[in-house]
């Protein structure tokens, strides 16, 4: 063998498994998950239609939790966190949707469409939150509608691909922060059982009281932030924001109201 022959075979190896992974690269990145699947969709952004869900789980962890599960069969997994926390299930579909298929149900992913989002973003995040949880389902993953809005002019496209009679989820957190937020959740709930008619409603999160106004049965997750708050005078963990003992409010000190 002609010296150094080796190191160039090698090298010319490692170039062609750069470039193929480069190319595998190129192509997830380049093509958005449209080379794997393109879904007859609702509306006029085409939306993928997903299948409506009649199962609850038995405990529910944030997906910042889920590969550590040591017992997926008895959990569900949610998406109520930050977005960049897991925007690897949209650069990595197959390899979480591997994962995800051990737990009883999942939400879809609750890709960010906040109001002072430009309004592409916000039909974006739409499009990807029901991608995925069609893909998900061709899994056989059991997938939870996740359901968000922004302002009265997302409804034109907020709800299209949206199963009814379903199990829905929503997030309530930071909805309540001043009045306009509190009048767009509220005018947003009321639109979704309008159009919806959610056969259950998982809420994560406080509860506003105006929830309670549809008769329909209502699945709390307490925010992870609130897990650990507890009543000064009573010692115990608080629940919706209120020691169940004194009924004091949550204060920002941590305190109960009053104390």
């Amino acid at each position: 063998m002609v010296p150094g022959r080796e190191h160039t075979e090698l090298s010319v190896t490692a170039l062609f498994i750069w470039f193929d992974m480069s190319e595998n690269y190129r192509i997830i990145r380049n093509y958005e998950n449209l080379q794997k699947r393109i879904y007859e969709g609702a509306g006029p952004y085409n939306i993928p239609i997903i299948a409506k869900a009649h199962i609850l789980p038995d405990n529910w962890i944030g997906f910042n939790y889920a590969k550590g599960c040591e017992d997926p069969d008895v959990h569900g997994v949610h998406f109520f966190l930050d977005d960049y926390q897991f925007m690897r299930i949209w650069t990595d579909a197959d390899r979480y949707a591997e994962m995800l298929r051990k737990f009883q149900v999942v939400c879809a992913p609750d890709f960010s469409t906040y109001t002072d989002f430009p309004k592409a973003v916000q039909i974006w995040n739409h499009y990807r939150k029901h991608w995925c949880a069609a893909y998900w389902q061709e899994y056989g993953i059991i997938v939870i509608p996740t359901i968000s809005w922004s302002d009265e002019s997302s409804y034109e496209w907020c709800f299209d691909g949206e199963p009814t009679d379903s199990i829905v989820a929503v997030s309530s957190v930071g909805t309540q922060d001043d009045e306009e937020s509190a009048r767009l959740f509220d005018l947003g709930f009321a639109e979704m059982v309008k159009r919806l008619s959610p056969s259950k409603i998982v809420m994560y999160g406080d509860i506003p009281d105006k929830c309670y106004e549809y008769g329909i049965e209502l699945v709390h997750i307490e925010a992870f932030h609130k897990k650990w708050r507890k009543c000064k005078r009573c010692k115990i963990p608080l629940h919706n924001g209120r020691c169940i003992i004194c009924g004091s409010p949550y204060t920002p000190d941590g305190a109960a109201a009053g104390q």
